[in-house]
């Protein structure tokens, strides 16, 4: 009779989904986000933050894939969504659809505020523009490359590390490395200042001549170094210090 119970029970667990805080913590979407920035997350994952609880069934993220899948994976399709579409799917009633729903349209307003991107960089303020929408909200350090080839057209942007408050290490090789694969001729370094400063640091000088004379064994041109805030710039090249 024991032995018939507990098969029951196993069987009625193996029928219900895990939620969410039964995953292991590094799997978790809010703690990825915070320990490793909201890029990493899927699209799924990211509206199953805003979806915030699932079902008896089935977690949020599960629930947001089948929202998904509705949209064909398309979260331009999904904007365009009403209320009454998101609220059929079981699990989503009038909060979290007013909740996806207002997220989309200020993520629409948001892009829309931003700069256009250049496809070529031929100045300090294309460089800076075009590195805004990546640096500029950002309350840790991280540094970015811009790669160009002969024309200044942009081939890639990379981060090539993500720091804290004050600082973040670079890795000259992976710099290179990159641009010998996408046989660039030139690159645009920046990072941001979560203080709000503009004034390139010790540590800023030194990294950037680093780069200069290591890029120049390989005839790769440091054309700048952009330190980027939310509404200014400081151009290492502008001020003569490349």
């Amino acid at each position: 009779m024991l032995i018939l119970v507990s098969l029951v029970a196993m069987k009625k667990k193996s029928n219900t989904s895990l939620s969410i805080r039964d995953w292991d913590r590094q799997d978790r979407p809010r703690e990825r986000l915070l320990q490793h920035g909201k890029h990493t997350l899927t699209n799924a994952e990211l509206l199953g933050i805003l979806i915030s609880t699932g079902s008896k069934n089935e977690s949020a993220v599960t629930l947001a894939k089948k929202i998904l899948v509705h949209c064909e994976n398309d979260p331009a399709a999904l904007a365009t969504m009403s209320i009454g579409q998101l609220t059929a799917f079981k699990g989503v009633g009038i909060a979290k659809a007013t909740t996806i729903l207002t997220a989309l349209e200020l993520g629409r307003r948001a892009e829309q505020s931003l700069p256009i991107a250049p496809s070529y960089v031929t100045s300090s303020k294309e460089g800076s523009d075009l590195m805004r929408p990546y640096l500029s909200h950002l309350k840790h350090e991280e540094f970015w490359v811009v790669f160009l080839n002969n024309s200044n057209k942009v081939l890639f942007c990379l981060q090539v590390s993500k720091g804290g408050l004050t600082g973040t290490l670079v890795d000259i090789r992976l710099i290179l490395s990159k641009a010998l694969e996408l046989l660039a001729v030139a690159v645009i370094l920046a990072h941001n200042h979560p203080s709000g400063g503009l004034r390139p640091s010790v540590a800023d000088k030194a990294i950037t001549e680093k780069l200069c004379k290591a890029a120049a064994t390989l005839d790769i041109k440091v054309l700048d170094h952009l330190i980027v805030t939310e509404k200014d710039y400081f151009s290492f090249a502008d001020a003569n210090l490349i």
